[in-house]
């Protein structure tokens, strides 16, 4: 197999691997709400790590073994080898809309790496490094504050964060080809602040693109990373390594070009995402309640407040020859119902009084009567006081 062939073949196993990486980190974030950065206790987030340092192995093989305007472009395909690996592993399908988007944002992108031309080997100064570092670090820092503003958009809170990762990588591979270019007179001391550098920009990388597979999806985040990443790094380049677009002002217009159509798919990838959490919302919002919940509504003149929802929970009544109940719910308090066995107590009517007025115990005079039992009223009724051995009786008075 020749050296081109090989470089080709290791480009489409490193995209492969790179997509695999990050289809593990979004089920990870999904699978893990409360660590958004840094799972550090998931097995499966290391297995991530390890498929994207593989993918950047090759790919760096890959590119000393073929030419940069070959190796660059397959790397592109990243997007499209993630989408069908998610339908076929993870049961995760994307629509009509994401493809589009994702094939836009790759062949802009490949065809803007195509027209960057290679430059001879350079490297950076001291303040040239240090300058890097510092505008690299306050654009992720910033993007990062973004990000946590946005933090009611889902989609636009992942794709800032997404860009502040694929920032981070794109300094991290300039950084590394600095310090290549220095090793090639022999390794000094003076490379081991651009080695802290290298990573400390690809950890940062690293877990801000696990940040922003949370809540997003898989297609807008890695299409993001994707672009992002090898555009800086280009820019850059051009920038400060003296590399040109290819076929003089032609290819600067084709560039720009290719840079809109990759912008657009991004943009279309994004807003798809936001579209379906609209309408992921509003499904929640008319969802029907549960079945067997009651909403109690509150007396009349209590004072307004929440209205609680209780479970309906039906009362339990023997078998008898009355009714049966209806399920009361347990929220509304039910009113008082005395039972027939309690005693019942009706007042009985006013009985006027007629009798004549007291006399003193010992002035009244005995009552003439044959009949040894007396009668009286007492609280509406007879009264039968026991027999007396005398004739005399007492009037009482309630």
């Amino acid at each position: 197999m020749s050296a081109l062939a090989l470089s080709v073949l290791l480009s489409l196993v490193s995209a492969v691997a790179y997509a695999g990486g990050a289809i593990v980190q979004e089920q990870v974030a999904a699978s893990s709400p409360d660590a958004q950065y840094a799972p550090l206790r998931r097995p499966a987030w290391w297995a991530a790590v390890s498929l994207n340092g593989l993918g950047g192995l090759l790919h760096v093989v890959a590119l000393a073994l073929g030419p940069l305007s070959l190796v660059q472009p397959l790397g592109a395909l990243t997007i499209v080898f993630a989408l069908p690996m998610a339908a076929l592993f993870v049961g995760r399908r994307a629509g009509a809309t994401a493809w589009r988007g994702a094939l836009m944002a790759t062949v802009g992108l490949a065809g803007l790496l195509s027209l960057v031309g290679a430059s001879g080997a350079q490297s950076l100064d001291t303040a040239q490094r240090v300058g890097a570092a510092l505008v690299t670090g306050g654009a992720v820092v910033a993007l990062m504050i973004a990000g946590r503003a946005a933090h009611r958009h889902p989609a636009v809170r992942s794709i800032l964060l997404a860009t502040a990762s694929g920032i981070a990588f794109g300094m991290s591979s300039v950084f590394t080809k600095t310090v290549a270019v220095d090793w090639t007179g022999g390794v000094t001391a003076g490379d081991l602040p651009s080695l802290a550098v290298i990573g400390v920009l690809a950890t940062a990388g690293m877990v801000l693109s696990q940040a922003s597979y949370r809540g997003a999806g898989l297609a807008a985040p890695l299409a993001t990373l994707t672009v992002v990443n090898p555009v800086v790094a280009a820019v850059v380049g051009i920038t400060m390594f003296g590399e040109t677009f290819r076929y003089g002002t032609a290819g600067t217009v084709l560039a720009l070009g290719c840079g809109v159509v990759a912008a657009g798919g991004l943009i279309m990838l994004t807003t798809e995402r936001i579209a379906r959490e609209g309408v992921d919302t509003g499904e929640a919002a008319l969802a029907p309640a549960p079945a067997g919940d009651t909403v109690a509504l509150p007396e009349a003149g209590a004072a307004p407040g929440p209205v609680p929802v209780a479970v309906a929970v039906p009362v339990a009544v023997p078998v008898t020859e009355t009714p049966v109940r209806e399920p009361v719910a347990a929220a509304v308090p039910a009113a008082p119902v005395a039972l027939l066995s309690d005693k019942v107590v009706v007042p009985s009517p006013p009985v006027p009084d007629t009798a004549p007025a007291e006399e003193a115990y010992g002035t009244r005079a005995p009552v003439e009567s044959d009949d040894p039992l007396s009668y009286g009223p007492f609280y509406g009724g007879p009264f039968v006081p026991p027999p007396m051995l005398g004739r005399r009786r007492v009037r009482i008075r309630s």
